[in-house]
């Protein structure tokens, strides 16, 4: 474990005493503006955090939580940080929640803002495959969590709490879900795939769509990095090819829903003429007239998991890491239907689906 970097080594490397360190770190007006200078860029070479909650607690804890998403319009989002919150709160913590825009350099900022504020430990729904800014807080053993997403790191994935989806099976259940009612031709609109869950879906639907012995269509496969926008002018593409898709999983359901606004708009019904998957189960897939069929993933659930594991890693409960991996769930609904006059009648022909399935409505054609 790495040593943190104290006032004393800004110091000795500044060339001052370390009260006048401490003084310039405060902005102190006796400390003049070239010495500030100096000692802020020593202090960002040794990478210094000042603990502001060692500093007024004797417990050196602040009973504050960091919670890093990408995007907080994003609807998935809400429910899971409901569930850390209340979680939290139940636990005696409080949340900060911040944004990375999908930027890893803000979250590296972002890091670095948290931990000056003296966070407990952070939990982070917003890590790539390979996070730069992942590695050091593994070094220095500072608590954190990763949920949603995790990093793809054989080296560090044993040494890393996180608490996810299976997503490779959310994946396969998806398209194995549109075989199973008659769609040969199908298109996946995934998410960004420097990110877990977008490369573990996606490896799931290939799976199935090989298993099948169905054609993985480059044609049909579009990274739309988690975009409504982008998945809504993939899918106006792919609906003008020669040879359409009759059916389309989206990998999650933001992306879901610019897929069903260009499905409508060239004229085509759903699932009449495309069928439609999302995933995530956010709550506007769910209203009357939306009904997208997706794969839940129980997100109140992950978030309060994620912060039950971070506090027990706090408060020194345990030292080895803790993966929790959930199962993921078929919710039908209206947006799925067989594609072939008559094949309602021979529905037991086709392949059974996980008993991970609520069926909440479903429509069939013919």
């Amino acid at each position: 474990m790495l040593r943190k970097p104290t006032v004393k080594d800004i110091a000795q490397l500044a060339g001052v005493s370390a009260t006048a360190v401490s003084m310039a770190l405060r902005d102190h007006p006796r400390i003049g503006e070239a010495t500030k200078k100096r000692i802020a860029a020593v202090a960002k070479k040794l990478h210094y955090v000042p603990n502001y909650a060692a500093r007024t607690l004797k417990t050196e804890r602040s009973g504050t939580l960091g919670l890093v998403i990408t995007n907080i319009l994003n609807p998935f989002y809400p429910e899971l940080a409901k569930g850390i919150e209340e979680k939290a709160l139940e636990l005696g913590y409080n949340i900060i929640l911040c944004s990375t825009d999908y930027d890893s350099k803000r979250e590296s900022e972002i890091i670095h803002t948290l931990r000056s504020k003296g966070v407990d430990g952070i939990v982070f729904a917003s890590v790539l495959v390979n996070d730069p800014n992942i590695t050091p807080l593994v070094a220095e053993g500072f608590p954190f969590i990763l949920v949603n997403r995790r990093v793809h790191n054989r080296r560090l994935e044993k040494k890393i709490d996180c608490v996810v989806l299976d997503n490779v099976a959310g994946g396969y259940m998806a398209i194995d879900h549109l075989y199973g009612l008659g769609h040969r031709s199908i298109a996946i609109i995934t998410g960004a795939l420097d990110t877990s869950t977008a490369k573990e879906r996606t490896q799931g639907a290939r799976k199935a769509l090989l298993e099948h012995g169905l054609l993985v269509s480059a044609e049909l496969t579009r990274e739309c990095s988690y975009s409504k926008q982008g998945a809504y002018l993939a899918t106006r593409e792919m609906l003008a090819l020669q040879s359409p898709p009759t059916a389309i999983f989206a990998e999650n359901d933001y992306m879901a829903l610019g897929v069903r606004e260009a499905i409508l708009e060239c004229g085509l019904r759903i699932p009449n003429d495309v069928a439609l998957v999302g995933f995530d189960d956010i709550e506007a897939t769910s209203l009357r007239g939306v009904e997208i069929t997706t794969i839940s993933q129980k997100k109140y659930e992950m978030g309060a998991l994620a912060v039950e594991c971070l506090v027990e890693r706090i408060k020194g409960k345990r030292l080895t890491a803790k993966q929790i991996v959930l199962q993921p769930e078929v919710i039908i609904r209206m947006s799925c239907g067989f594609v072939a006059k008559g094949l309602e009648k021979h529905r037991d022909q086709f392949p059974k689906l996980s008993n991970k399935v609520s069926i909440q409505k479903e429509i069939f054609n013919g």
